[in-house]
């Protein structure tokens, strides 16, 4: 338990870090299971325009730190192989 005042306030501020933290991987995965919802549905058009919408989003979350790069590079990897599977 922290006993000091300074890091009293240093708990309080990881706790805040983590409930956004985890708010904002929450919005990842929301995004990624679009993107898999529209390939379940077989539509390449809507597949794509889900794809488009979630690389940025997870690009930005390795710039918070939230994701390391090797992770948000396999996601994007991983989702661009099953809209391109679709097509072929």
């Amino acid at each position: 338990m922290a006993n000091s005042p300074s890091s009293k306030k240093r708990a309080r501020q990881q706790d805040k870090r983590r409930q956004h933290n985890n708010s904002q991987r929450s919005m990842v995965r929301t995004y990624i299971k679009k993107v898999d919802s529209a390939v379940a549905s077989g539509n390449y058009d809507n597949a794509q325009a889900a794809f488009l919408a979630a690389a940025p989003i997870v690009d930005k979350m390795v710039n918070k730190g939230v994701f390391p790069k090797n992770r948000a590079a396999r996601i994007k990897s991983t989702l661009n192989a099953r809209v391109k599977a679709l097509k072929a």
